[in-house]
């Protein structure tokens, strides 16, 4: 089971991700940490990554997708979640090409919808645990009343400096101008699953399951 998830930033990916670490065994592919993960191991391709990344230069897909090749012919996990790729019609087709090479297949593409304006109230009050990377809110889910993570015991909790309305609604256009490319072409191949990205993290884990066990159809016309 290998699943894409689409969503504007602070959508909820990362919780929805880790809950499925948990409960299904997949296993998330993340660009960043791969990318982190591959300069730090030494490797014929992590010195292909650090060299790029000494040079201030982007990493090409290239690189990306080798690195996600590695995980997916180097793996038993019964499936993963791809968290920031792609990003663009080419990543997508590069994508596509190397699940056939490996004999994968891209089972959903889960696109969570959210409201903006209820988005960038979410946000601004979000607080991430230094400890564990558990997410927090002022408002929907309140760092509990004796200081700790409720997860991991620790008492340090970080905002992120563009968690700000403006720096939000900055990120969120941009998200928008890359991502609705990809919302028509995986619409097209009858992959995109379509659900309420602002319900209760509970409501939202369970639609989730939905899609993965079959219970959900794909988008349709005005859906």
């Amino acid at each position: 089971m290998n699943i894409i998830l689409l969503g504007p930033p602070g959508a909820g990916k990362g919780t929805q991700a880790r809950r499925l670490e948990e409960e299904r065994g997949l296993v998330q592919l993340s660009t960043g940490d791969m990318l982190r993960a591959a300069r730090a191991s030494g490797t014929e391709m992590g010195k292909r990554v650090a060299e790029v990344m000494d040079r201030g230069e982007l990493v090409t897909d290239e690189i990306v997708i080798g690195l996600i090749r590695e995980r997916l012919e180097g793996s038993e996990a019964p499936g993963f979640i791809f968290d920031g790729f792609p990003r663009t019609l080419a990543q997508a087709d590069a994508l596509g090409a190397l699940m056939e090479e490996t004999g994968s297949r891209l089972d959903a593409v889960i696109e969570m919808q959210v409201d903006d304006e209820a988005l960038v109230r979410r946000i601004t009050a979000r607080a991430t645990c230094a400890g564990c990377g558990e997410v927090y809110n002022d408002v929907t889910k309140p760092i509990p009343a004796d200081g700790k993570c409720a997860k991991c015991g620790s008492e340090e909790f970080k905002r992120r400096e563009d968690d700000n309305e403006e720096s939000l609604r900055q990120r969120l256009m941009e998200y928008y101008k890359k991502t609705s490319p990809l919302i028509g072409y995986y619409y097209a191949k009858g992959k995109l699953f379509r659900i309420d990205g602002l319900g209760e993290i509970d409501a939202v884990a369970a639609a989730i399951s939905d899609v993965l066990d079959g219970d959900r159809q794909p988008a349709s016309a005005g859906a």
